[in-house]
């Protein structure tokens, strides 16, 4: 099983990635173990949002899509008013 999810920061950005151990990955931002990149440079990390997957090929997949959209789009589908990924 693999994981896409979305933090929001502090500031209100968000962050998608993909994972196989979600909770664990999870745990590693709160430890604040994940110190290159997004996770270093923005604090206060909140799951907002998570769908499993069946395979790490759709859960990329899935999270390069989410990641060029706009946030007015990833909030819309973390509320459940957008039908469709694409």
């Amino acid at each position: 099983m693999f994981w896409v999810y979305i933090l929001r920061s502090a500031d209100g950005s968000y962050y998608t990635a993909h994972t196989d151990n979600l909770e664990s990955r999870i745990g590693q931002y709160q430890k604040m173990e994940c110190a290159a990149g997004y996770a270093g440079t923005h604090h206060q990390l909140e799951l907002v949002w998570w769908q499993a997957c069946a395979t790490q090929e759709e859960a990329l997949l899935a999270e390069r899509q989410i990641k060029y959209w706009n946030d007015t789009k990833k909030e819309s589908m973390m509320r459940g008013d957008l039908l469709e990924m694409a």
